[in-house]
Formats: C-alpha cells, sequence, structure tokens
C-alpha cells in the first residue's frame, strides 16, 4: 500500500529528467557527474542522488563513473532524433502533473481541474499560442507512436487506395501509415492552426506528397470523404452524445465497403485489468467537462446504433485496441 501511495516519486524524477533534457544532453555522449550536472545547471547537494535514481530506475547506466543513456532512453527521449516521444512527458510534467493533485476535488464536484477551473479553456489555451500547440501535438505523438505504428501492421491496408486521420494531431498516425504502405495517399483533418506544424513533421520524413492537411471542425463540418477513417485516442475525449455524433458523421462519409479505424486505450470488458485505460478515463475527468473511457463493448454497441455492419477489435499494445468498423 505504501508503495502504490508513494509511487509518484519515481515518476516525477524521471519527468524532472525530461524537462531538463537529461537524455538529449547524454545522447551526445557519457558524462561525469560532475560535468552533467554543470551542464543541467544541478545543485551538487542533490546531483548525485538525483542521477543515480534514474540509474535505479533505468532510463540512465552508469559504467567507469560516467552516466549514459540505457537504450530505450536514446532511442526515443533524444530531441534529435526522428523517434522522440516525450513530447508527452513534456505534457505530463507541466501540466498534467499539478492538475492530478485536485483529483479528489474533481470526484467531488465531476467537474475538470485543468485551465477550466480558472474559466479558461483547455482547447482554445493550446490553440492560441503556437509553441503551446506544438508541444501539446508532439505530446500526442508520444501517446500514440506504438500504436500508429502497430495499426500500419494489423490493418489490412492493401485493400484500400487513401485514408484521412480525424483530428490527426501532428500526423503521427498518418506517417507511420504511408511509410509502411507506399501506394496510399492520406491527409488528416485538424483545426487550421494544426496545419504549419503538421507539415513540418511530415517533410521531415519526405511524405509531402502524399499526405496533405485538410481544414476544418469535426463537430461543426462534414468529414472528408475516404476509403479508411482513422479516430486515434479521439472519442475518450467527449460525451456521449459527442461520440454518437462523430461516429454518425464517419458513417455518413464512409463509401460502401469504407472503414472507420478507432484506437484508444479501451477499458477491457471487466473493466479490472486494463489500468491505463481506467486512469485515461479519470484523466477525461481531470481535462474535460464530459470525456470518459469507454470499453470494447460500449463501443461496438455505439457502432451498431450507428449503422456499421460488421465490427472487429485487434489488440495494438499493452494498452491500446483497434476498433474495425466496416
Amino acid at each position: 500500500m505504501l508503495q502504490l501511495g508513494l509511487g509518484f516519486w519515481g515518476p516525477r524524477a524521471f519527468l524532472s529528467a525530461v524537462e531538463l533534457d537529461v537524455f538529449s544532453t547524454l545522447a551526445k555522449g557519457a558524462l561525469t557527474e560532475s560535468q552533467l550536472s554543470e551542464r543541467l545547471g544541478l545543485h551538487p547537494r542533490s546531483a548525485r542522488d538525483f542521477l543515480d535514481t534514474l540509474v535505479a530506475l533505468g532510463p540512465l547506466q552508469r559504467k567507469a563513473g560516467k552516466y549514459h543513456n540505457a537504450p530505450d532512453a536514446d532511442a526515443f527521449l533524444d530531441r534529435a532524433k526522428p523517434g522522440y516521444a516525450g513530447g508527452l512527458l513534456e505534457m505530463a510534467a507541466a501540466r498534467l502533473y499539478p492538475f492530478w493533485g485536485s483529483l479528489t476535488e474533481a470526484l467531488h464536484t465531476g467537474a475538470p481541474q485543468n485551465e477550466a477551473k480558472h474559466g479558461g479553456d483547455m482547447f482554445a489555451t493550446l490553440y492560441a499560442d503556437a509553441q503551446r500547440l506544438r508541444v501539446f501535438l508532439a505530446a500526442m505523438t508520444g501517446l500514440s507512436l506504438d500504436s500508429a505504428r502497430a495499426m500500419a501492421a494489423k490493418f489490412p491496408w492493401k485493400k484500400y487506395r487513401n485514408f484521412i486521420d480525424v483530428g490527426g494531431a501532428q500526423g503521427c498516425a498518418a506517417v507511420q501509415v504511408a511509410l509502411a504502405h507506399k501506394h496510399l495517399k492520406g491527409a488528416i483533418f485538424d483545426l487550421p492552426p494544426v496545419g504549419p506544424i503538421y507539415e513540418d513533421y511530415v517533410r521531415s520524413f519526405g511524405l509531402a506528397t502524399r499526405l496533405t492537411f485538410q481544414a476544418g471542425d469535426f463537430f461543426r463540418d462534414p468529414l472528408p470523404q475516404a476509403d479508411v477513417l482513422i479516430m486515434g485516442h479521439i472519442l475518450h475525449d467527449w460525451n456521449l452524445e459527442q461520440k454518437h455524433l462523430l461516429l454518425q458523421k464517419a458513417y455518413a462519409a464512409l463509401p460502401k465497403g469504407g472503414a472507420l479505424v478507432i484506437y484508444d486505450a479501451m477499458i477491457d470488458d471487466t473493466r479490472s485489468r486494463n489500468v491505463a485505460g481506467l486512469l485515461m478515463s479519470l484523466n477525461m475527468l481531470i481535462e474535460t467537462p464530459g470525456g470518459f473511457g469507454y470499453t470494447a463493448a460500449d463501443l461496438r454497441g455505439w457502432i451498431k446504433a450507428t449503422g456499421f455492419r460488421r465490427a472487429s477489435v485487434v489488440p495494438l499494445t499493452p494498452t491500446d485496441s483497434m476498433l474495425i468498423a466496416r
């Protein structure tokens, strides 16, 4: 029980390492405690304990008196590498960590504990500032990268010619699908401020001729038509009425034989095993007015009510699953 209650100690140390850019610094070469402390601006009282904590937790290794990145940290937490997945961790440190401190209040009130608590609006705040939006979209890439790669491998893309990723953010899923399937063309459909950030990301992979941007609001506008529509980590943001509306819009946009792909941290049907899915649902309490997580059984019921004929569920990662509706 004490480990469960004090479990935030280790993750908070890890998030501080992300904020301090420890891993990008060490990607350039191993450093001693004094060298790394000087580069990061660490106070001598705590530097050794902090760095050795990261060794004990696993993201750092120490050999012959020098610290260096463990393989996974080097691959995914170096900002200079195209596979950088630390955007979500940056957002967790800057936004989610303090907001989750008010979870008990949220459980009493049912109200968000983010910017909305003080009269703001999360999405309006994020989209009003280009740099803040860029960090948020990079966070969505960090959240989606593993699932996007698995979706690119497990969905039968050979049967289709094109796709639209609805609310596609920085373009993580679109890029992974396009990299794996050279015959496909695609786009994302998202709010106008996302466009330049998405285009920068797509260009970095050399995919600008195959992946485009379509501006729009998926609540106000019809969804673009394509053989396949993707909704990744989208439905959990919204209340039940809004979930139904998005599914109805997808059904209206798809041609006969078209497919809707939904991937998310779906709660297991027994609601007792997928801790990540349940915690994500609590995160929606913290972050949104009405969003909540759901089980595959819930989603099958909504899909059937919308008019889709068939739906199958495919595991993607230890936390995420994909539902394919035809």
